[in-house]
């Protein structure tokens, strides 16, 4: 049995959203004050510039989203070189939140007995493992 050229899309398509809003919600968590979207693209990338997680235009969707659940707070800040920027922060909710999605996250590969480990996929390993307590 051969699985589906479209169903694997699906899946990775799947799978790219969860983990860019999982990934998001844990930059925020380490952030020691509000970052802007550009900055948290840049702290993405950081690891691979030649294997971007995402593309910078798919992040204020997703940001955009994720305060609109409650799971992050943003302000809009003058910029004098540019155009205002929005700075976001992470709730309290979106803390328990990212608590939890870690779980869900890890829970599959412990399941198949292999565990998750940081050669699968370091930049999100990094960043999902390492969550504040």
């Amino acid at each position: 049995m051969t699985v589906s050229i479209d169903a694997n899309k699906k899946f990775q398509k799947e799978l790219n959203s969860g983990a860019a809003a999982l990934v998001l919600l844990s930059i925020l968590a380490h952030a020691d004050e509000p970052l802007y979207g550009y900055r948290i693209a840049k702290l993405m990338d950081a690891d691979d510039e030649s294997a971007p997680m995402m593309k910078q235009g798919a992040l204020y969707p997703v940001l955009r989203s994720l305060e609109s659940n409650g799971l992050l707070e943003s302000t809009v800040d003058p910029s004098i070189s540019g155009p205002p920027r929005r700075y976001y922060k992470i709730t309290d909710s979106g803390l328990e939140t990212l608590k939890s999605w870690t779980r869900i996250w890890c829970s599959p590969c412990e399941m198949t007995g292999r565990g998750w480990r940081r050669e699968d996929s370091p930049k999100v390993w990094d960043w999902v493992t390492h969550a504040p307590a």
